[in-house]
């Protein structure tokens, strides 16, 4: 099938409010000039996911992130590859943070709490949520949850002594105290994020919020499945396969 009325399948899972900020977080980084049988989905788009991709047999990428710009001459390696591989890429970016299947959502459902509050608005889409417990738990069984889930190791920080009610959470990079300041605001008892520095820390110190700290990509990764999932539950013949991502964040921390 072609690459365009698989876009279309995605966008009509979305609740598009805002066309403009919606078509600038997400679409079409390279389109090949190729039927799409198989689609290969995982949170970035690298040179080594591409690769993944290829090895899979994969006609056409379906990440979280497009290339980074941070990562300066990421994206015109990414789309030699593609082009070379004949391999399609479609993203989406803010849109998966905000909707109710995506990063955010698929997280804390995976974690048995119970979303009361969407959070960290940005041009109408927000990419953070309030969440809650039936019943309180301890904080070292929260951190064996997130590690669990993540299949990773997490960094903690314990800045009281509550058990867990409430719960603030921003998938991927929610480091800047400005994120932190919302959760600390909403009474929660922890913050966890994919990403954090040294203001992170000392801010969450200085207000005794509990802190858990994954990688930003196995933060995201559940909401980018999530999406896969919905696509192939719409397209009964498309073949879906996940991209393996390297755990290498959990090592630099």
């Amino acid at each position: 099938m072609d690459v365009s009325y698989i876009v279309e399948r995605i966008n009509d899972l979305f609740n598009i409010s805002n066309k403009e900020i919606y078509f600038s977080e997400s679409g079409i980084t390279y389109k090949a000039d190729k039927q799409v049988k198989k689609i290969g989905y995982c949170v970035n788009l690298t040179l080594e996911t591409i690769e993944e991709a290829r090895i899979n047999g994969v006609d056409m990428m379906v990440t979280h992130h497009d290339a980074w710009d941070e990562i300066y001459g990421l994206r015109e390696a990414c789309i030699e590859k593609l082009a070379e591989y004949g391999i399609s890429h479609y993203y989406n970016h803010l849109p998966l943070d905000d909707c109710n299947f995506g990063t955010n959502d698929s997280l804390l459902n995976k974690l048995n709490l119970e979303i009361v509050k969407r959070t960290h608005e940005w041009e109408g889409l927000y990419f953070g949520r309030i969440a809650e417990y039936d019943q309180e738990i301890d904080f070292n069984e929260l951190v064996k949850s997130m590690e669990n889930l993540l299949g990773e190791p997490v960094r903690s920080w314990k800045f009281n002594n509550n058990k867990i009610k409430r719960v603030g959470l921003v998938c991927g990079n929610g480091a800047p105290t400005a994120c932190l300041k919302e959760a600390v605001e909403n009474k929660c008892d922890v913050y966890i994020t994919g990403e954090c520095n040294l203001y992170t820390i000392q801010y969450a110190q200085f207000k005794g919020i509990n802190l858990i700290i994954g990688s930003h990509t196995f933060t995201e990764f559940f909401g980018i499945e999530s999406l896969a999932l919905k696509l192939k539950e719409n397209i009964k013949e498309l073949g879906v396969v996940r991209l393996n991502e390297e755990h290498y964040e959990a090592n630099i921390k």
